[in-house]
């Protein structure tokens, strides 16, 4: 699904404009990164917990060449999905 997908699903389902889902789905998003750049969690009750993480540096390999290349540290968001998300996609 793309962000105009769901635009277009958030429009349809709570009778609002377009223009409103996306103004609503900018913010919903603006908030959750505004947040981890604070390295705060975003967690959502059932759904799922944002977060970030830190990598440590290690040693990668380039597979084109072989080359070893070094790789930093770097902090990576990471998503936890909740109880309720993980029974609704199992199968």
């Amino acid at each position: 699904m793309t962000k105009e997908e769901m635009i277009n699903l958030m429009a349809e389902n709570s009778g609002i404009s377009k223009k409103q889902a996306t103004q609503a789905l900018e913010a919903f998003m603006d908030g959750i990164t505004n947040q981890l750049q604070k390295g705060e969690k975003v967690s959502f009750s059932g759904f799922g917990t944002f977060a970030v993480s830190n990598r440590k540096a290690r040693t990668g390999r380039n597979p084109q060449t072989g080359a070893t290349i070094e790789i930093p540290a770097m902090q990576v968001p990471v998503f936890k999905a909740g109880k309720n998300l993980k029974d609704a996609v199992r199968k």
